[in-house]
This record gives C-alpha cells, structure tokens and sequence, in this order.
C-alpha cells in the first residue's frame, strides 16, 4: 500500500508542473509560486481532488502503534522492516521531491522519439543478453543450437516489416547484428561528431543513464566468450566499450556510475585501458579517491603484457584532472613506475640504446605507429613531466635520477630529433628541473640550458619559415614553438629563485651580460618574430606576448643592451596589447549588455532553452518552499521515536514498556545489529534521529507549524495549537502544551497534554535519558566496528550531541566504558589512525599558491610604509583596486558574452551542460576542496574536544595514554596534525598564507580549540607534552599570531582574527597555572618581543578604523581589539620571563601605537587567588565590558561601608554585595539605552542639590515675611527697580560668556528678588515650591534610574528605606504647595540626610537606644516611687504656684477683631472708647485683683497619686535640684523636716544625678565611639589592604610597595571584575583557574581569596628554600618508594629460602640423606 503512494504523488506532481509549463507558455510572465506551493501539498490531502490517506480509519495511529509494535520485537529482519516503513511514513515529502528531481523532460519530438527508440532497443539488447547462453558462439557450429521459435518469429517479422522475403539469417548472426545496430545507435546518442569539433550530448547522456542504459551494456560485458575465436562477439565487445566511453565523456555523473563497476575493467584489455581512461578523464574526485590497487594493476599490465601507449594514458589521466594535479596520484605512480624498473621505465641513456632512439625517430612508421617504442617513450617521458608538475619535491628528485639534464640536452639537441620528442623532453625539463621547490643550481649555473635556447633558435626559424599553405603545415613544430618552448623561456627567466637568492641572481646577471648577452638578444628578436606569424591562435599569441614581457623585464631590470629598433617594437607591442584589451573589454561588455536584452525581449518564447530553465525553475522553488515542511514533518518522527508511549491506552503493557525505556533501548541495540547486517541507510536515519532528539528546534515557519501541528493533532489527538514548536529540539524555551482530552483510538491521546509537553526536558536530562538507554555504548561500537565512512561520521556526530555543553554523567559514561571493557586500545586506534592518513592526504593532496610566493616580498615592501588605517591611502593602492574591479568586471562580462553567444549558437549543446557549467564556473572555488579523509577530522577533534569539557582531568590524562599494551598519543597526535595542515616547517617561515584557506581554516580553528580543551585546568602532563613535542607545533601556533595570513587575510579578516584569538587562547593554556618558566621559554624560544608588540598595535588600529567605519563588531569574541586584548594578555604572561617584552609593554606615551598599550592596559586586571592545595596563582584578564557601567557612587558605598567580619576580613560582605553590583551593572546598561533617564540619573547630586537650596530659600522667605499681607509689590523705589534689573542683566550675561556657580547663584537670587517685587512674594513662593516639585520628581526619576528600583518588584520598593524617605519628600513639598507654607519646614531636615556629622549626631542617639530607654524606664520607676512616697507623707508640700487665665466675663468682645488672644489678654485693662459700658464698675481696683490673685495663683497638685506622680516627672526632672526645688519650703521645726531632706536629696542623687546623667553619657559614649570608629576606619582604609588584610608596615624594604599592591596585585575592583567575568562567560570557555572559581562562587566558599599572604611578599629566598624543601620532599617520597621495592624484594627472597630449605628438608626426610661432611677437614 505505501508503495503506491509515493507513485501517486509523484503523478499528481507531474501532472501539476505539466499544467504550469503550458500555462506558461501561453503566457509570458513569472510563474506564480505560491499557487504552485498549494497544489503540491495538495498531493498530501487537504484538496478536493486529494483527500489523506488514512490507512486505519483511526488518523493513522493504529498504523503508527502496529509499526512500534513490530519495532519492539525480537526478530531483527521485522525490525528494520518496521523501521523502513515507519522511516518512509514520515518522509513522504522529502521522497517526492527527491524522486521529481530525476524527472528529465521530453521536450522536441526529437526527443520522444529517441526516448521510444532508446526504449526499444533497451528492452531488445536486454532480452538478447539475458539469453545470452542461446546463441553465443562456443566452440561449435552456431547453426546447431540457435535455430529456436523465438529467431523464426523474429525473423518472419523482420520480413513482414520489409515487405519482401529475405535469405534465412541465423539466430546468432541476428543477434550479433542486431547488437552492434543498437550500441552503434546508442553511441552516437552520446556524442555529436562533426569534422572537426566532437562534442558531448549530456540531455541524451542523462536520458541513457535515467532509463538503465549502462546496466544493460554492463551485463553485456559480463556475457563469456570464445576470446580467440569469436571475433564478431570481439567487435561487439569493443562497439559496447565504445559506448561506455562515450556515456561518461565529460559527464561525471555518469563516471561515478560506471566507477562503481571498475572491477569488470581490472583485466589486462587494452579497451578496459581506454575506458577506464575516460571513467576517470577530468574528474578531480574520482582520481583523488583512486586506488592504490588500481595503478598497481596498469603498471603490471604494462610489464606482463606489453608496453602499450594505453596504459601510459591511463596514468597521465588519474595524475592530472581538470587542470589541475594531485600529488596524491603523483606519488603513488611514481613509486609504482620506479619500483617496476626497466620492465617500464625505458629511457635511451647509453650510447647503444641512444642510436636506436635516433633511428626511431628517423623511422617514419615508428613516428606513425600508436603503439611503437617511441610512442611508449614519449608518453613515459610526458607522464613523468605530469608527474614533477606542481612541484612536487619527492617526484623531481626520482626523475632527476631517471632522466638527468645531460641526456635531455643530447635528445633535443640532435639533428634528427622529432618535435613529438622534443615537446616531451622540454616539457619535462621545464617541470622536473625550471619550474620546482628546490633549487636546482646546475640550471642556472651549467652551459646545457643555452645550448637548448640556440637549438631553439632554429627551431624557431623552421616555426617562422614554415609554408603559409595551412593544409601542409608542420602543426606540432609550431605547437612547439609557440607553446613549450614559450613556456620554459618564460619560466626559467621569472624563476622564484631569482627574487630570493641575491648569490642566484648575481651569477645569472654575469653570465647573461657577459658571455651569453647575444644568444639572449637573438632569442627575443626570435620570438618577437614568432609573435607577427599570421598563423597564430589568440592563446598561442598570448603565450608568447607573455614571453616577450619576461624578456624584455629581464633585460631592463640587468641592463642587457637591446637594439633600439627592437626596444622600440616591443614597447609599441605592450601599448597595442594594453589598447586592445581595453577594447575587447569594451566589445565584450556592450555584447553581454544586448545580450541581456535580447534575452528579456525573446523570454516568453517557447523552446528547448525556455522549458528547460523553467523546469529548473520550479524544481528549485519547490524545494526551498517545502523544505520547512519536510523538515516539520520529519520532526514529528523524532516525537514519536522518543515518546512512543504517548500513541499506547494507558495501563496497557506496551505502553508501559515505552515508558520504562523499552523502545528506546531496543532501537538503539537495533541499531549495532544493523550496522553488521550492512543495513548503512537505516543505520545512518537511526543515528540522524538520535541526533535530532537533543537538536534545538530550527522553526519551520508558519506553514511547517501548522503542518507539525496538524499531524499531531492527527496521531495524538487535539492539541492546543501552539506559535512554535516547543520540544526536545528546544530546551526550556517553555513547553509545548499539546493538550487534549480525546479518548480517540482508545484513549491514545488522553495524556497527551502532560506527554507532549517535552519543552520542560534540559539539554542535558535527554542526553541522560539516551546514555541510560545506551547511547553512549552505542557510539563506541560504532566507531570501533563502522566500515563505512558515513557510519562513522554520524556516529561521530551523535557522540557530539551527546556531550555538547560539556555534559559530565556522558563523559563519565564514556570513561567507564572505555576502561572496564579494557576496548580503550581499538578505540583511540581508530582515531589514531584516521589521523594519520589524513596527515597522509594532506601531505599528497596539499597546494600551494606558488604565485603568492613570488610576490610576497613585494607585497610586504609595498605594504610597509602603508598605515592601517584606511582613511590615510596611498594613490597606488587606489589605482591597484580600481584596475582590479576592472578586470573583475571585464572578465565575467566575458564569460556572460562567450555563454550567451553559445547558447545563440547551439542551444542544445549549452542547456545540455547545465550540469557541468556551474562545476566549470566554480573550478576556482573547489581547487581548495578538502578530501572527506581530511574533513572528517572536524568532528573528531570537536569530539575529542568535548570529552575534556569543563577540564575533565581523567579524560584529559586518558587521550594522553590509555594505560594499554598499545598506548596512543592523541594530544601529540593532534599537535602533528596542525603541524602538517599548516605546512609544518614551511608554514614556521612565514609562509603560512599559503597553505591557510577559506576550506581549511574551521578545521585548523578547531584543532586549536582541541588543544586548548586538552591543557586547561590546567592538566601539566598534556602541556608539557604539547610543548616539548618534536614537532613545529609550538612555532606553528606562534606563527599564527605574528604573520599576516595573506591572502586570506584580505578577503576573510574575520577567519584571521579567529585564527588568531584560538593561537594566543592555546598558548595561554599551555602556560596554564605553571609555576616554572620551562613552557614560556619553550614559546619564547622563535617569538621576537618586537614582532608580537606589532601584532598588538595592529589589531587595536583595525579596530579603530572599524569603529570608525560604523562596524559595531566589540561585542564579537573575534573582534580585532578583543583579538588584540587576547594577545595582550599572552603577551602580559610571557613578559614574566623576558625582560625586553616587559620594557615593551609599558606605554611611553610617545611611541606611535602606544595608546594600544594604555588601552589595554587600563582594560586588563590582575588578581590573586588561592588554590584548593593553598597555593597562589596570580591571573590576568580581560575586564568585562560590562562592568564599566558601575558608578563612582556605588564604589564609594561599597569602599566606605563595607563591614569587617570577626577575622578582620572584608571579603564576606563584598562578596554578598557582589550580586547586587552586577544587577546595578546590568540596570546601568540597560539605563544607557535611554538617553533621557540617563541624562537624569547622571545628574542626580545637581538635583538634590537644587532641592535643598530650594528648601532653605523658601523656610527663609516664609520666615522673614510670614504673614505675607504686608508685603505689597508696589513698596519699591524706581531707581533700586532699575538696580534689580541690571544686576539681573549682568549675572545673566556672566552665566553666557562664563558658566560659573557664582555667577548663577547672583542670577538666582536677582531673579528671586525681581519676581518678589514684581509679582508679590506669596506668588513668588508659589512659583519656588511649584518649581522644587517638579525638581524633586525629576530627582525621583533620577534616583529611580540610579537604581533600577522598579526592576525589582514592589517588594524591593516597599523595603527600600532610601527610595521611600525621597517619595515622603516628594510628598512633603507637594503638601507645602498646595496645603500650607509652614510644610517646608520639614525639608530642612534633608540637612541630617546630607551631612554625614549630623548622622553621626543621630546615630548616638539610635546606635545604643535600647540602654537609653532601659535607663529612661529605670527612672520613670524611681520616679513613681518617690511619687507614693510623696502622696503618702508629703502630700501638703506639693504646692505650687500658678498662673490662671483672667476671667473671660471681664473682658470686652472682640472676637470681630482680627487680632490674637494674646493681644487681649495684654489689652485687657483699656477700656475701649465707644463701647458703652462704664469702666470703673466693671473693673475692680488693682489692689483687690492683686490680693485675691495671691491666695487663687496656689494650688495643691498631689491630691491623687496620678497628679503626684505627673508633678514629680514634670517639675522633678527639669529643676536642677530635684523635685525639692519646686515643693514647699518646711521649717526645721516640722516633724517630718529631716524626712523632707532625705526625700529630696534622695531624688536629687539618685534621679538627677545618677540615672540622667547616664543618659547623657551613653549618648556621649557612643558618639565618641562612632567618631573613633570613622576615624579608625579611615585609618584601616589608608594602611590595610582590603583583599587580604595585610597592613603598610609588611610591604616596608620590599619590591613591591603597599599602594602598588592594593592598586595592581589585589585591587578589590579588578576582583569585582573577575567574578562578573565568570557570571557573563559561558561555562564551556572557562580557563581552568575561571571554572575553579566559579565552582568556589557556586558553593559560596570564599577560601579562593588571599587572606594575610601576597605573592610579591614571597621573597627569592622563601622561594629557594620551599622549592629546596619541594626537591627534598620528592627525593624523599622516591627513595620510600625505592625501600618499599627492597623490601619487597626481601620478603619474597626470604619466602623463597624459606621454601627452598623445607624442599631440601623434606628429600632429606623421604630418601637417604647423603653424607654431610663432604670436605674432611670441615668439622661435623
């Protein structure tokens, strides 16, 4: 059934695009895409036509649950059959589009026919074939047994079609000629021949392979004959090798089909020789991956069966490929033909062989034999040239021994020698001896090559004497002339050499001028001459222009004297060429301009050109429109394969079983079975969906969503839709709540809301989950048993998605495994191993850039003088850029115009190589591809990387040596692969530029983080390991960072500046937590201080400039000061150990460049921790970007207020204070965002200040002038008006020209003062208060902004003391505004908030209130005692005098009056005029009112005890001697006087005395404390430091003194900076002493900080003696090892004799004992 569902599709989906061809045809316009888009999903369901195919009636989730029931059973066959379909079932998108990307359209009825013609004779060639046994020729007349029906009937058609009776044919000569009319048809399918031009058909050549061609011809091969009798199967052998060749001519898809067979073509055939030339003809790829067994197998044949030309062209084809040679092949064949010998290697060195040489090519049938000697030998000769091309060091050194210069001088030179012979051996000469790697001497110094330049000289008058008769022309003489000879004049005279070796170039300069000037003057007139034949093709003509311009450069640059008529031609020749191309340019480009035009004109016509484009049109637009949708619906597969329980009911066994891992464990074991059932294809889906499980989600767009959304509602029932796909491929970006209570299918999806919701799941908790299940075994058996290269790599893959984020429970999973199952051994030999051939490949297959080497001393001259910055350039360089843009234009203008003019041409021809245009076009680009041998090693050290994560020792130790018979290095290992990939000891030169590229740099990238991963922690072994490696590693990396990568550098600055960040990064690792200098000297040892101070200066000025340009690239890791800042800091640790780099370092100031230096410097901290072993490690870092956001005001608070602990220390409450520091940074940033509020909060203290001085002038306003009736605005005089004025004026003017606080302080007060007498003083007021409220709420603002108050909830607000006291200002000077003017007398207040004294003042009152109000309760008791003392026995004393309000009845009215009581009660004795009342009857006389005021002004005030009690506690403690100051005075003749003086001086003593005064003392006291602590605390601040408590004094006599110390070795800031620095770096790029601390931090444990103890405090002396004590403790613990061997050794010695002397007891026991004085004189 599933069968037929792709089928359907792929109908529907030709049936679609059919319909939209000839929609388009009709109608000229773009195609409409999204209409397209929606009628091929239609194919899925969802249109009318198409409806989805349910298979269950159930959605498909019985379909899904019967496929993960089979998955789970035990037989392995069902299981992967299971696997397939349920693979397929979620594929079916990616399927179809795969499949219609086959589709090949028949579009000419030229076309179809060939397709049925093709057809039939496929289906004709293929039944003849398989019945091959019938009729093939055995031995026996062929007429005995192939007369059968099936020849009859075919015959009798065969005489039905042509009408008229033919003579009897045989069945087998029918089928012979049948045969060789089919692969004749076929062949010429392939090639389309004309005289002269012979080109490939790749439409016919595609449609061949679509329909199964090569199959048939295949089988046909494998059909056995009689060889040496059937000569007719012979020629229809050799027509079908034909065909072969012609199917995969210049067509690489089909040579990698044919490649798959090259077995059938292993044999000795001289056709297998042919076609196998053209299986491999200018594919870089397959001669790349070639066999060594398959050049074994050539070079034999040419010894066993002949030396045929065959052969030899097979070897020049797998050497060279599309222009360009693989060293790889270059080796393997040179070993191959020496390690034959003269069986192949024929050369005519000696006298004898010579002659014969001479007489074959005097000999004009050898000269036109294909297979004769002198074919093979110049073919051998010209395979050998191929061979030393490319410089190739180790082939020029093999055929410098084969064929030396002298015999190469004696053939060319001879008389008779042919041009065939002479292009061979010059070409040889040119690439085994001119154009090399080496320098070879005797070229430059030996006569032979002048000999050559006069031989060339006739040859060259033969060139140029030649007849103008075309059709008798010599063509390889002029091939010759023009092309070899051309191009070893041209190399030998621009030779690299000559620009490098002063000696080289004196020597060639003497010879020239001196001895050899004519031969070199008749050389140019020689090839001048040649350049004027008319016969010369434009490349030919190119070719020598080129040699001209060497010549004529060589003679200017050595003064070599030229004739001035021939000086004077060649200098028009340069102007002319330089005219002419300037025009071809022009021609060219206004071609490819109507071209253009003609093209948009003609669009709409419907043809060969126009279907095809359009097809690739919507081919391409299909995929990138439906690629969201495959990739939705493949990740549904990964929800079912990982949650396969949500699909069961619940409470059923299967779904049980899902969820106790049960399906997961069996698929991965499924999965090793796979593997050795040589299943690849579902192996590698298996792992690819293990690897999408821990995937994070990509998003698939809105369609994709609702796609996955739809079929999860479809198989698990409703589900809440969601935005965005939240599951295992998205960690913790929030659940997916795939919600739903539909019992459908029988309750599958009921839970689905709670199960789908796999969003809740970490990175981490799915690794676990898959390493519980067995993953991480899985991978290991993979990677130790995988024969296949893709196998491999996705396991490879897997193990990374298993460990990525540096996972700690899989990397102990891996170590576990790996060393109880002792398969540590196999495994790292597959790494081991797999670096070693790619070491192997990249020393075959490298290239170098040979034209870079030759400028690049140029380059570095021009470049010198040259400043980085890009606003300073010089005319030059502006002219260099502008003639390149030119060329650049010119040249794809070109090849615009040649591709337009050959589709006008033959468009069949140029459609039908699509397929190959674009690999021609990008030729330039794949130059530098990578084998797969060597892009492997990406993922691999990634993997080896991510095993030592998070500086796993044990790993780290393990990579190192594995404890095994068979230990492998992987981490030397590794540091050989960098060595090798960036061209080891040449790369060390300089020359790293030429073997860094685009390709190449991630892998080298990555090789540098492995080896970083594999020192940190740091991990001694490895680095010293990686430092005293026997290899160019540690120059490699060094390199890195001093050279300018060119040409990288110019095109991909970015690639360069990671390189380097990854360099400097590596080396600090290496010096990781060393306390000796050995590493650092080891990096020393090739770094020049100079070279690397540049390095510093240059990155920091390319930063400049792109912060000039707008390039906001800081943030980036690989920024170019990040990159410097990096290098700073390597270079700040090696400065240690050298004193020049140290001297280097410090900015001058007036050093061009030093302001790199104070930029890094004033952005680079130093800090000293302690290890878990209690010793000292000093670290250097970057500052964070972020912590420059902390305010000056918050470091004071924290420098002033911070408090000291029980041990003296101020690390515990800075380290609390540390989090919310970095919150304020934070908050700070995010402030900078917002220009106004920051504009605000930087202003805070200007504001507060405004506040206050408002607070004071308005309290005095209110002061002086209250109540404000009898101020009016009209009281001031015009001549002090017009004195306001000017000094308003003035101040104003001041406050212009000079901003000074004076100034606006007398501008202030002028205004004040005008607007009083202007506009009144209440409006005034009004004015000043409205004013302070708005300044307040701006000071709010401010303080809000400061602080990020409301970031931190309304909790934090309510808590916050600070935030609330300005708010009730805020609200106070509201109050003052708008309620009454006596509310801003409150503001002053604010002065006890500003001044720290009057806090202080506060402070003794607060700080020890609990005493104060103990004691104040102490006397409120003794005073109530003394209270019932009093009300007991002193009642009557308690007398005292008032003074009682006169009788309101007396006074007049006068409550119309505006004035006080006051007032009244002084008035009261006046009588008022006018109010009718008789004054001396209602006030009595003065001497009555005084008399009755005497007994009413005493009252008794202890009649209840409350009143007592209230007496004593008012007047008690306010008289100064007591309560007995305010009592009745008893007479001493009283009975109760002598209690009365007990009474009061009890109270005075014990209450005013005692008890008060130890009020004021408290308060004194604590004042006094506070004011000694401020001032011990300054004294604290000034002489200890705040890290480690050390004081002044320790730092006396020492190196470093006390404010260095506190300033650069423990500067509490810079530790600050350090633990911001851990919080805002991600965990995995941790350096070993940063995870160290943040481990510390995380557990809160504060022992990392320095407490009493410094390192500079360490003097040589202390150092001497611990390292002497280290040593002793190491010779110590060696020689207790040593006595515990001996002793050892002992015991089993003394074992030994003991159980030797019981042998001997027990034979003296059990046999006779012989006699036991042997020696007579002995005693008994």
């Amino acid at each position: 059934m599933t069968e037929g569902v792709p089928k359907l599709q792929k109908s529907c989906h030709l049936s679609l695009i059919q319909s939209y061809l000839s929609t388009y045809s009709c109608f000229s316009g773009a195609l409409d895409f999204e209409h397209i888009e929606e009628q091929a999903e239609g194919i899925f369901g969802g249109s009318e036509e198409n409806t989805p195919l349910d298979l269950d009636d159930h959605g498909g989730r019985t379909f899904l649950r019967v496929l993960l029931h089979l998955t789970m059973h035990d037989y392995p066959p069902l299981v992967s059959g299971a696997l397939q379909l349920l693979f397929r079932h979620f594929s079916q998108r990616q399927e179809v589009l795969q499949a219609f990307k086959q589709v090949q359209l028949l579009v000419t009825s030229q076309d179809v026919d060939n397709y049925k013609q093709i057809k039939q004779d496929l289906d004709q060639l293929r039944s003849i074939v398989e019945k091959s046994e019938l009729w093939v020729y055995k031995g026996q007349s062929p007429d005995e047994t192939m007369d059968g029906a099936q020849g009859e009937n075919e015959h009798k058609k065969k005489e039905e079609g042509h009408g008229k009776p033919q003579k009897y044919e045989s069945t087998s000569s029918y089928n012979y000629r049948v045969m060789k009319e089919i692969l004749l048809r076929l062949s010429k399918l392939c090639v389309q021949e004309s005289i002269s031009v012979r080109k490939n058909r790749k439409q016919q050549q595609r449609l061949l392979r679509n329909m199964g061609a090569h199959t048939v011809v295949l089988e046909l091969l494998q059909i056995p004959y009689e060889k040496a009798e059937d000569t007719r199967m012979q020629e229809i052998m050799k027509l079908a090798h034909e065909f072969l060749q012609n199917f995969c001519a210049g067509n690489q898809q089909n040579q990698a089909l044919l490649h798959k067979h090259i077995n059938l073509f292993l044999n000795p055939g001289i056709l297998e020789a042919v076609t196998m030339q053209h299986i491999f003809m200018n594919n870089f790829q397959l001669c790349s991956e070639i066999n060594e067994r398959v050049v074994q197998h050539f070079v034999h044949c040419i010894e066993t069966h002949g030396r045929n030309v065959q052969y030899i062209k097979f070897l020049q084809t797998i050497v060279k490929a599309e222009g360009k040679f693989i060293k790889k092949c270059q080796d393997m064949v040179m070993a191959e033909l020496v390690n034959a010998g003269e069986d192949v290697l024929v050369f005519y060195n000696d006298r004898a062989s010579f002659q014969t040489l001479v007489q074959m090519m005097r000999s004009e049938r050898d000269r036109m034999d294909e297979n004769s000697p002198l074919m093979y030998h110049i073919h051998l000769v010209e395979l050998l040239a191929v061979c030393t091309e490319g410089k190739n060091v180790y082939t020029e050194i093999k055929c410098n021994s084969l064929l030396p210069l002298d015999d190469i001088v004696r053939v060319v030179t001879h008389e008779d020698c042919i041009p065939e012979v002479k292009i061979a051996y010059i070409n040889f000469l040119n690439h085994c001896y001119v154009d090399t790697e080496v320098e070879m001497k005797e070229i430059y110094t030996s006569n032979h090559m002048w000999k050559l330049f006069e031989n060339f000289l006739v040859d060259i008058c033969r060139a140029c004497n030649n007849t103008s008769d075309r059709k008798h022309a010599d063509s390889i003489l002029e091939k010759y002339v023009t092309e070899i000879v051309m191009s070893i004049v041209t190399t030998f005279f621009s030779s690299p050499f000559s620009d490098q070796s002063t000696t080289l170039q004196t020597l060639i300069l003497i010879i020239i001028k001196e001895t050899r000037q004519p031969v070199f003057v008749q050389l140019l007139q020689g090839v001048f001459r040649v350049y004027h034949c008319n016969w010369l093709m434009p490349s030919q003509k190119a070719s020598v222009e080129s040699c001209i311009r060497v010549l004529s450069d060589v003679a200017k640059s050595r003064a070599i004297a030229i004739p001035v008529d021939l000086d004077s031609q060649v200098n028009n020749l340069f102007l002319k060429s330089h005219n002419i191309v300037q025009k071809t340019a022009m021609n060219w480009r206004m071609t490819a301009r109507n071209a253009a035009r003609r093209d948009s004109v003609l669009a709409a016509s419907r043809d060969y050109r126009n279907i095809i484009e359009r097809l690739q049109d919507i081919v391409s637009a299909l995929e990138d429109r439906l690629r969201p949708l495959v990739q939705a619906e493949l990740s549904v597969l990964v929800d079912v394969l990982h949650r396969p329980e949500l699909l069961f009911p619940e409470n059923t066994d299967a779904r049980r079983k899902c969820e106790s891992g049960g399906f997961i464990c069996k698929l991965i074991k499924h999965t090793k079975q796979l593997l050795e059932e040589n299943e690849e294809k579902l192996c590698i889906k298996v792992l690819q969906t293990l690897r999408e499980m821990m995937t994070k989600d990509r998003g698939y767009g809105e369609k994709g969503e609702a796609l996955r959304q739809l079929l999860v509602n479809r198989y698990y029932g409703n589900v809440r839709p969601a935005g965005r796909r939240e599951s295992l491929t998205s960690f913790g970006n929030g659940p997916l709540s795939a919600g739903g209570t539909s019992k459908a299918g029988g309750g599958g999806g009921s839970s689905v809301s709670s199960s789908m919701n796999r969003g809740e799941m970490s990175l981490a908790d799915v690794q676990c989950h898959l390493d519980k299940e067995g993953a991480s075994n899985l991978v290991i058996d993979l990677i130790m048993n995988a024969t296949s290269d893709r196998v491999f790599h996705e396991s490879i893959l897997l193990a990374i998605a298993l460990l990525e984020g540096g996972n700690t429970t899989i990397q102990h999973s891996f170590f576990c495994r790996l060393t109880e199952d002792k398969k540590s051994e196999k495994f790292f030999k597959v790494f081991y191993d797999r670096m070693k051939v790619a070491q192997q490949e990249i020393k075959a297959t490298v290239t170098v850039n040979t034209s870079d080497l030759g400028n690049k001393k140029k380059d570095e001259d021009t470049d010198r003088d040259v400043p980085v910055r890009k606003r300073v350039r010089e005319p030059m360089t502006q002219i260099t850029e502008e003639v390149r843009d030119q060329l650049l234009e010119a040249s794809t203008a070109t090849r615009k115009a040649y591709n337009t003019y050959r589709r006008e041409a033959d468009p069949d021809d140029h459609f039908s190589t699509g397929d190959g245009a674009q690999s021609a076009a990008d030729k330039n680009r794949d130059e530098l591809e990578m084998s797969a041998v060597i892009t492997i090693m990406q993922p691999i050290l990634r993997f080896l990387q991510l095993l030592c994560e998070n500086h796993n020792r044990d790993l780290q130790n393990f990579l190192r040596c594995q404890n095994n018979k068979t230990n492998y290095n992987l981490v030397c290992e590794t540091l050989q692969f960098l060595d090798c990939i960036c061209g080891s000891t040449t790369g060390g030169l300089g020359l790293l530029g030429l073997y860094i590229n685009e390709k190449n740099v991630a892998l080298i990238n990555q090789t540098l983080e492995s080896l970083t991963e594999y020192c940190q922690g740091p991990c001694h072994e490895n680095q010293n390991c990686i430092a005293t490696h026997e290899s160019n590693g540690i120059d490699i990396i060094t390199a890195l960072i001093l050279n300018d990568i060119n040409p990288l550098g110019k095109k991909r600055m970015d690639l360069v500046l990671e390189l380097k960040n990854n360099a400097s990064k590596l080396l600090l690792a290496i010096m990781e937590s060393r306390h000796d200098s050995e590493n650092a000297e080891r990096i020393l040892y090739n770094m020049r201080p100079k070279e690397l101070v540049e390095v510093i200066k240059k990155a920091y000025m390319q930063g400049e400039v792109e912060f000039e340009d707008g390039e906001n690239g800081e943030d980036l890791a690989a920024s170019p000061r990040n990159v410097g800042h990096n290098i700073y800091i390597l270079a700040h640790q090696l400065a240690r150990h050298n004193k020049e780099l140290q001297n280097m370092l410090k900015p001058g100031g007036q050093v061009e460049g030093d302001e790199a230096l104070e930029f890094y410097a004033k952005h680079t901290a130093q800090i000293e921790i302690v290890r878990l072993d209690r010793t000292m490690e000093q670290i250097v870092f970057p500052v964070p970007s972020i912590c420059e956001f902390l305010t000056k005001e918050s470091k004071l608070r924290i420098y002033y207020t911070t408090e000291r602990d029980e041990q003296g220390s101020k690390i515990n409450d800075f380290f609390m204070k540390s989090e919310d520091l970095f919150n304020e940074m934070n908050w700070q940033k995010k402030l900078r965002a917002q220009p106004v509020l920051y504009w605000c909060a930087r202003n805070m203290s200007f504001w507060s200040s405004i506040s206050f001085n408002l607070a004071v002038l308005m309290n005095l306003l209110v002061a002086f002038f209250y109540p404000f009736e009898g101020v009016r605005e009209d009281t001031l005089e015009t001549h002090l008006s017009v004195l306001l004025w000017t000094a308003m004026l003035i101040s104003l003017a001041i406050v212009i020209a000079l901003p000074k606080p004076h100034g606006i302080r007398a501008l202030i007060a002028s205004t004040i003062l005008r607007l009083i007498f202007s506009v009144g003083l209440q409006p005034t007021l009004f004015l000043l208060g409205a004013f302070n409220v708005c300044n307040k709420t701006i000071f709010v603002m401010s303080f809000v902004g400061n602080c990020g108050t409301f970031t931190r909830g309304y909790k934090a607000m309510i808590l916050d003391v600070e935030f609330l006291y300005h708010l009730l200002y805020l609200l106070i000077c509201a109050m003052g505004l708008f309620v009454h003017e006596f509310f801003y007398s409150l503001l002053l207040f604010d002065l006890v908030y500003r001044e720290e004294t009057l806090l202080n003042v506060i402070k003794s009152v607060t700080r020890n209130g609990r005493s104060i109000i103990l004691t104040a309760v102490l006397a409120l008791i003794l005073v109530y005692l003394f209270s019932i003392v009093g009300y007991l026995f002193f009642k009557d004393d308690f007398i005292l005098e008032v003074d009682k309000l006169p009788n309101e009845t007396l006074l007049p009215d006068r409550t119309d009056s505006g004035e006080t009581m006051t007032g009244e009660f002084l008035y009261s004795d006046v009588c008022k005029a006018g109010s009718g009342e008789n004054c001396s009857s209602v006030i009595p006389s003065k001497e009555l009112i005084s008399e009755e005021n005497e007994e009413e002004n005493k009252e008794h005030t202890c009649e209840t005890l409350l009143m007592c009690i209230v007496t004593v506690l008012s007047h008690g403690l306010r008289s100064g001697g007591g309560v007995g100051d305010v009592l009745r005075k008893p007479s001493k003749e009283e009975p109760l006087f002598a209690a009365r003086v007990i009474y009061d001086l009890l109270f005075f003593f014990m209450v005013i005395i005692i008890v008060l005064n130890l009020i004021f003392g408290v308060i004194i006291d604590t004042f006094a404390d506070l004011r000694s602590e401020k001032q011990k605390k300054e004294e604290i601040l000034k002489t200890t430091c705040f890290i480690c408590g050390l004081e002044r004094d320790k730092f006396d006599n020492k190196t470093v003194t006390f404010e260095e110390h506190i300033k650069e070795e423990h500067n509490m800031w810079h530790y600050l900076c350090f633990i911001v620095l851990v919080k805002v770096k991600d965990s995995t790029e941790y350096t070993g002493p940063e995870s160290y601390v943040a481990e510390m931090i995380k557990e809160r444990n504060l022992d990392w900080f320095p407490r009493m103890r410094a390192m500079s405090l360490v003097s040589s002396d202390s150092e001497g003696e611990q390292n002497e004590l280290r040593n002793l403790q190491e010779k110590l613990e060696s020689t207790m090892k040593l006595v515990t061997n001996l002793s050892g050794q002992l015991s089993e010695l003394k074992d030994q004799m003991t159980e030797q002397r019981k042998q001997k007891q027990r034979i003296g026991l059990l046999g006779h004992p012989p006699p036991m004085n042997v020696n007579p004189q002995q005693p008994a």
